[in-house]
């Protein structure tokens, strides 16, 4: 097997399990990994303009988030309101059921955070991180996670 294509399924092997594990403890709270997604970013990052939302996710690179939140402004969990920097535009909030989610969605998080931590332990991660970061650089997911930490280190 090419080291390329290794790297490949390996990745999407970690995803697909991380992703099955979060969808298992999110499933109690009604939500679906992208929608605790899109509400963990506006928590972060927000209140932001659909567009600048989009540009934040990694579960909806390329496309607008427009159903995802249709969706969860219905459940209650997202407010839009007039963008006070430009009211041609919709800001998009937490309300104060969605911040109350969040703190759930953080804990379900943190239960597959502590799995890959258990998994990982003894290992040097940091050159690891650094070739994920250098091969998911070069796609539009990757580049939507780059801006996020860029945002969290200015904080």
């Amino acid at each position: 097997m090419k080291v390329a294509e290794e790297l490949r399924y390996l990745v999407l092997a970690i995803q697909r399990e991380g992703n099955r594990l979060l969808a298992a403890e999110l499933k109690p709270l009604g939500i679906t990994p992208s929608q605790g997604e899109v509400l963990r970013v506006l928590r972060d990052h927000g209140p932001l303009t659909l567009n600048a939302l989009g540009g934040l996710l990694v579960c909806e690179t390329g496309n607008s988030p427009s159903r995802l939140v249709d969706r969860l402004v219905a459940q209650g969990l997202i407010h839009r309101d007039i963008d006070k920097d430009d009211r041609r535009y919709l800001a998009l909030s937490l309300t104060k059921q969605g911040r109350a989610l969040c703190r759930r969605i953080v804990a379900a998080e943190e239960v597959l955070h502590k799995t890959i931590d258990r998994l990982v332990a003894g290992q040097r991660a940091d050159a690891t991180l650094h070739t994920l970061r250098a091969v998911a650089g070069g796609f539009p997911a990757g580049e939507a996670l780059a801006r996020r930490r860029a945002t969290e280190q200015e904080k």
